[in-house]
């Protein structure tokens, strides 16, 4: 089986920090701690299958997203020749993935 490298843009990273203040605030830390290591966990597993996801290649050349459990998004690229899917964007509650994903970078 192929293993793809998965890496966070730094917007990626930015957004599951401010997921888990989000959840800390309303609930506590350790309810932000367990979701947001749920969050990562479900990114990690595009290492084995990074076709997850459905095709949005009209925001974006290569877009691809996936849930989890319902509410967040992660957005994510896939670059076959390099085996390496790039973690672009995790957007909880509906937040508008066009205008996060012109106003990020690459991984």
């Amino acid at each position: 089986m192929i293993r793809y490298d998965v890496v966070f843009a730094p917007e990626a990273t930015d957004q599951l920090e401010e997921l888990y203040h989000y959840i800390a605030e309303r609930s506590s830390p350790a309810v932000a701690e367990r979701y947001t290591s749920a969050v990562i966990e479900t990114c990690d597993g595009l290492a084995l299958f990074p076709l997850r996801g459905v095709s949005r290649e009209g925001i974006r050349p290569g877009l691809r997203v996936t849930h989890h459990r319902g509410r967040t998004v992660i957005a994510h690229a896939v670059d076959q020749e390099s085996r390496r899917v790039s973690i672009l964007g995790v957007l909880y509650g509906g937040q508008d993935l066009a205008r996060a994903l012109a106003e990020g970078g690459d991984a």
